[in-house]
């Protein structure tokens, strides 16, 4: 198992959807799910965009993490 790096700032799936929801309502962003793989500690970004996952599975060491259980955060994008 890989040496955890620094913590990075997750929260519930829930806290985060509530969040973005009316910025996604509005048009005006774009958001990505992020989350930490829970083997080799690597962040991750979901490809698909204004949704969120329970689960995600690693690009780099194909783990599969449940996101539901750790936590995640997101990217925004906003559009100008």
């Amino acid at each position: 198992m890989a040496q955890r790096p620094l913590t990075y700032s997750n929260y519930t799936i829930r806290e985060c959807a509530e969040a973005v929801e009316p910025l996604i309502k509005s048009g005006k962003v774009t958001v990505y799910q992020k989350w930490t793989c829970e083997k080799c500690w690597s962040r991750q970004t979901m490809s698909e965009a204004n949704k969120f996952f329970t689960s995600g599975t690693c690009e780099n060491c194909g783990h599969v993490t449940d996101i539901e259980r750790d936590g995640c955060n997101y990217l925004l994008i906003a559009s100008t």
